[in-house]
């Protein structure tokens, strides 16, 4: 059976970035969405689509197919005591705000000063060209409840 909409891949992978530092895997057959819901990213999906059970690729993605490019706009300064009084906010801390229409925006920090923090709103992998060894497990047909979610069912 070949990847296409509406089917459940498994597989095995290594994430790379581009200077080969490994970012992060699954293997024992661990991963599995749904192909054509924006389960995974766009360059990979499209990637997979058409392949079948034991097929093994190599892909590269530009930023564009993958978390995008960064957007400088994303990062900004913002009062300290925005954050909560009891939360010590330091570089690397992550937080979720809210966009105007309710959806969660992950946030990290990347600097404190005296009255302000600086947070970024990208991505962490924005910007990045990242490489992709796959080996497709298994693919099998949605059920009926899992093509209603959007997404597997363990």
């Amino acid at each position: 059976m070949q990847v296409g909409k509406q089917k459940v891949v498994t597989f095995d992978y290594t994430l790379t970035e581009s200077q080969g530092e490994v970012l992060d895997q699954s293997q024992g057959g661990e991963f599995s969405y749904l192909h054509g819901s924006g389960n995974i990213i766009p360059g990979l999906e499209q990637a997979l689509e058409g392949k079948e059970a034991g097929d093994e690729l190599s892909v590269t993605l530009e930023p564009a197919d993958a978390y995008g490019e960064r957007d400088d706009r994303l990062v900004q300064n913002v009062p300290k005591d925005m954050f909560p009084g009891e939360v010590e906010v330091t570089v690397g801390s992550q937080f979720q705000a809210q966009g105007p229409d309710g959806t969660p925006i992950p946030l990290v920090v990347t600097g404190v000063g005296e009255q302000e923090v600086e947070v970024d709103a990208n991505h962490p992998l924005a910007g990045e060209t990242l490489n992709f060894e796959v080996k497709i497990v298994e693919v099998r047909e949605a059920t009926e409840q899992e093509v209603a979610d959007g997404q597997v069912r363990a």
